[in-house]
């Protein structure tokens, strides 16, 4: 959800704002050229009518199919009524513009249905404007509406495009970062599975020669049967096939090889691993892996002017805490929407359970943020 300290929101507001700047412009520019070319008070009417198109476009976004409709009904009065009534033509400059907004918008997010309805709503005003246009009169009016309900069109069919490209891209990051996991899930699986059957094979073998030593062995089964659903929960369901992966049953040492091959390339980088380095669980290890080298690699991509980069890595009984933070300048093309890396990295940290984050630091720098919990998931 975005609050209002969200820099989507911020953003939002800033480009209404700029926006409202523009219909003011166009509102007030035409009204001054009619009141001294025609005279009189003709330009209260394309004032009017306008400003009210022009407010229902800056409020879109609470119900996009009424606003739209509503500019586009508005503008068909102004258009029948300046006809009839002997004024400038409608729709105006500002008008125009609003319902380009309107139906651009409407095109990019709606459905098909409603996006198509609004767009033929257009259409109709601008043919209209065309229709209604006086003898005497120039048609610039006209024109404008029609170049304004292309341009609109255009625009709101290329933007519907592209999302839905982006959105196939996220899914497809999605699905790639599952099947990346082909390959941990079956060495987890195949890993506690000979366990269990060595454990079984000594059990058969106490039966025969040491039953008193039968009970220890089918709790030795048991237990090995226990971490082997327990490492297929937190993993089943993700896939993996990657060349570059870290191995299933890897720990806080192996960091200290990425980090080194990480050093040709990019800034200096200070490793910061917890004092007892046992063993994580596999799919917990592997995970730690991708988060530290998927954030290197966008330091690489995003951040070339950083110094230096700082990997922490923290654990207790309950969690491993990832931090990869660099010091590189604020710039805003690392305020975007959301790379394809940081979906894969959440989606591999949200499946065992765990919270990603990532964003600018107090000052300068970036800083994600990992938190992975070890204990085990029912």
């Amino acid at each position: 959800m975005k609050t209002r300290d969200h820099p989507a929101w911020r953003g939002t507001i800033a480009a209404d704002a700029g926006l409202g700047a523009v219909f003011a412009a166009a509102l007030i520019v035409p009204a001054i050229w009619i009141a001294e070319t025609w005279g009189g008070g003709y330009w209260w009417f394309g004032l009017g009518a306008g400003t009210v198109v022009c407010a229902l476009a800056l409020a879109r976004r609470r119900h996009r199919v009424l606003a739209a409709f509503a500019g586009q009904a508005v503008a068909l009065a102004a258009v029948l009524v300046a006809r009839f009534a002997h004024l400038p033509g409608e729709p105006g400059p500002a008008s125009a513009l609003a319902l380009a907004v309107l139906v651009g918008s409407a095109v990019r997010t709606l459905p098909p249905r409603p996006a198509t309805a609004v767009a033929a709503g257009g259409f109709a005003v601008a043919v209209a404007s065309r229709l209604a246009v006086h003898p005497s009169s120039s048609g610039a009016a006209a024109e404008l509406s029609s170049a304004a309900w292309l341009a609109a069109l255009a625009a709101g069919l290329g933007l519907r495009l592209l999302d839905a490209r982006r959105r196939a891209m996220t899914e497809r990051v999605r699905r790639d970062e599952r099947l990346e996991l082909a390959r941990e899930l079956h060495d987890v699986v195949a890993h506690h599975v000979t366990g269990i059957v060595v454990a079984t094979q000594g059990a058969r073998l106490a039966a025969r020669r040491d039953p008193e030593r039968l009970d220890a062995s089918l709790a030795e089964i048991e237990t090995a049967g226990s971490d082997a659903l327990a490492a297929m929960r937190r993993v089943v369901g993700l896939l993996r096939d990657a060349d570059d992966a870290a191995p299933a049953s890897s720990g806080p040492g192996t960091l200290t090889e990425l980090v080194e091959r990480f050093h040709g390339h990019g800034p200096a980088v200070r490793l910061d691993l917890p004092g007892d380095e046992g063993r994580w669980p596999p799919e917990v290890a592997s995970t730690v892996h991708r988060v530290v080298q998927e954030s290197l690699t966008n330091v690489s991509r995003h951040a070339a002017q950083a110094r230096s980069v700082t990997v922490s890595v923290t654990q207790d009984g309950r969690a491993v805490s990832v931090e990869v933070a660099d010091d590189a300048p604020p710039a805003p093309s690392r305020h975007h929407r959301g790379g394809y890396g940081l979906i894969g990295m959440r989606e591999r940290v949200e499946a065992l359970g765990g919270t990603l984050s990532a964003g600018p630091r107090p000052g300068q720098g970036w800083a994600v943020h990992a938190l992975l919990p070890l204990r085990e998931t029912r």
